[in-house]
């Protein structure tokens, strides 16, 4: 295709532009690329390429300080005293199974095509160029004003550890409106700090991350222990007060679930590892133990925290907002808070690390894709990093964490991260069952669409149902259609590719019961989580309509990107690139 021009030089052709956004949009947004493209021409727009100096070790360290933040120490007490008395234990394990369902669904892609776009590339290969640009711009939404939160929670737990309080560190400001009017220095130079590590290099930013790692760890080993040493088995089953519910199930599997859901926010992290798969060795090898194992182990530790904590107190007697800290000082061992205080300051660091890492990356591959200005795709030839984006974000970051007081716990997580862990299950079934341009891609569809729907309509009974009968049945009828509708696609509809190297086990199973499994905890978010996601989503519509679509267009144009890909180059040719992007 000829170049036109940029849509961009003028006003005059802007507006020209902007009245065939319709003509346009049906041209790129639902342009789907390939494999080879992410791993080729679209990767070389960033100019120099990512070092490859991770290997697993790397990446379990980083899946690990990335889910192992201050989080846990806030969900379990909620967890557990609202939830499930003493089966919160069994709550985590739920919600780690759930979270390596997930991250099943990650690796297949990572190995497949280890770049660093994480779930952008992931969509944009399957369901196209919108459906990925409104999921990725959620995802980098989520990841500043979670960030910002973390960086100020950074202040209140560092101030506690040393016995000073979080206001007298803040600069208050009168003259400005209430929640923005505390300013926050310590929040920015931290901020700063990370952003000037990962702007530097990966592989020193891995090793910084392992370290505070490590010694978070440590901090949880004694949390551990003491609770194990110090507690008694007798509060596994009994109440502290005789009217409250006893056993290990007080409230039942209801309570189990509901805490589930609930503990679930703490292995959020895990996604920005596949982030990283354009700088491992050996992806192949490295990405699956990587991904996998840091979910393993973080759900080992996460039910031995539980399970320490029920052991020191009766549930009805934890305290929902600082369960270890007041568990401790109930029995004597107030200096022990502090120490807890120290463990929770290191793992806010190392989320805050893999999440700002995180960030960057999908910045400067969307960067790539032409949708946002192609600025933030550089790589710097020094620092083989993507220094323009993570400068910008870790500025963007700082900026907001500075005044803004995010009324956001620490354990809350977006609901635009769980909707991105969502659409990754669904694009990872479409891709088994789909070959672009051969395959008819309308049974798979239809059977992502009813599934999903059928797992709504199960949600939605379990939230909103009274306990009964009646409730049972429905509950039995929804999952009966729901494996029907499963049995029925497996048998009917055969798999278009094999993954060359690694792929999900159990298809469509593992993928289909992680659909199910997301769209149930989305069913657990509360109501301001869907209208932020909401109005996010309506800023990122409005850029791709006014922005994006163009800048795509205007590529294509100049053969920086191509079309449909309807043209897909054939499978094989895409099976049959250069083996140094996998291994």
């Amino acid at each position: 295709m000829a170049s036109h021009g940029s849509s961009f030089s003028s006003l005059r052709t802007y507006l020209q532009a902007v009245a065939h956004t319709p003509s346009r949009f049906a041209r790129r947004g639902f342009s789907v690329s390939t494999s080879y493209e992410e791993m080729s021409r679209v990767r070389a727009r960033s100019g120099t390429s990512m070092r490859k100096t991770l290997r697993w070790f790397d990446l379990v360290g980083f899946g690990i300080g990335g889910m192992v933040g201050a989080g846990v120490f806030v969900t379990t007490g909620h967890a557990s005293r609202v939830f499930a008395g003493p089966a919160v234990v069994l709550s985590y394990a739920i919600a780690g199974f759930c979270a390596l369902l997930s991250a099943f669904c990650y690796t297949e892609f990572a190995v497949d095509m280890p770049v660093a776009g994480g779930a952008f590339s992931y969509l944009r290969v399957t369901f196209g160029e919108f459906a990925a640009f409104i999921t990725g711009a959620n995802l980098i939404m989520d990841y500043v004003m979670s960030n910002a939160a973390v960086a100020r929670g950074f202040t209140a737990y560092f101030g506690t550890t040393i016995g000073i309080s979080s206001d007298k560190w803040r600069i208050t400001v009168p003259s400005f409106p209430k929640g923005f009017n505390q300013i926050d220095m310590v929040a920015v130079v931290v901020v700063l700090l990370i952003t000037i590590v990962i702007c530097y290099s990966t592989r020193e930013s891995s090793v910084v991350n392992m370290i505070l790692t490590g010694l978070h760890i440590l901090f949880i080993v004694f949390v551990i222990v003491i609770g194990f040493w110090k507690g008694s088995w007798k509060n596994f089953t009994n109440s502290s007060n005789s009217e409250n519910p006893s056993g290990f199930f007080p409230f039942g599997a209801a309570g189990v679930f509901n805490g589930a859901a609930a503990v679930y926010l703490s292995y959020i992290g895990y996604d920005a590892v596949s982030t990283m798969a354009e700088e491992v060795k050996e992806p192949v090898k490295d990405i699956p133990i990587g991904v996998s194992g840091s979910v393993i182990i973080v759900t080992i530790l996460y039910c031995l925290m539980a399970a320490s904590m029920c052991m020191l107190l009766p549930y009805d007697m934890i305290d929902p907002e600082a369960p270890f800290s007041a568990a401790f000082k109930s029995d004597g061992w107030g200096w022990a808070s502090r120490v807890i205080g120290v463990g929770a300051s290191f793992g806010i660091l190392t989320s805050l690390i893999v999440a700002m890492l995180g960030q960057a990356r999908y910045m400067c591959v969307i960067g790539r894709s032409n949708v946002v200005p192609a600025w933030f795709a550089k790589v710097h030839p020094k620092t083989s990093t993507p220094v323009n984006a993570s400068a910008f974000l870790g500025i963007f970051t700082a900026a907001i964490a500075l005044f803004t007081d995010l009324d956001v716990l620490l354990n809350l997580v977006s609901i635009g991260t769980l909707f991105v862990f969502y659409m990754v299950a669904n694009a990872v079934v479409y891709r088994r069952y789909v070959a672009a341009g051969t395959t008819n891609p309308w049974p798979t569809v239809s059977f992502l669409l009813s599934f999903s729907f059928t797992s709504i309509m199960f949600t939605l009974i379990w939230k909103c149902v009274p306990s009964g009968v009646a409730k049972a049945v429905m509950l039995s009828a929804c999952g009966v259609v729901a494996v029907a509708i499963l049995q029925l696609f497996h048998f009917t509809v055969p798999q278009a590719r094999k993954p060359e190297f690694w792929g999900v086990p159990l298809m469509p199973w593992i993928p289909a019961t992680s659909i199910f499994l997301n769209l149930f905890l989305l069913g657990s978010l509360d109501g301001p989580s869907y209208v932020r996601f909401g109005v996010f989503s309506a800023v990122a519509v409005l850029f791709y309509v006014l922005y994006s679509v163009h800048a795509s267009f205007d590529a294509e144009g100049d053969g920086s990107l191509s079309q449909k890909n309807v043209e897909v180059h054939m499978e094989s040719k895409e099976e049959s690139v250069d083996q140094s992007f996998k291994v």
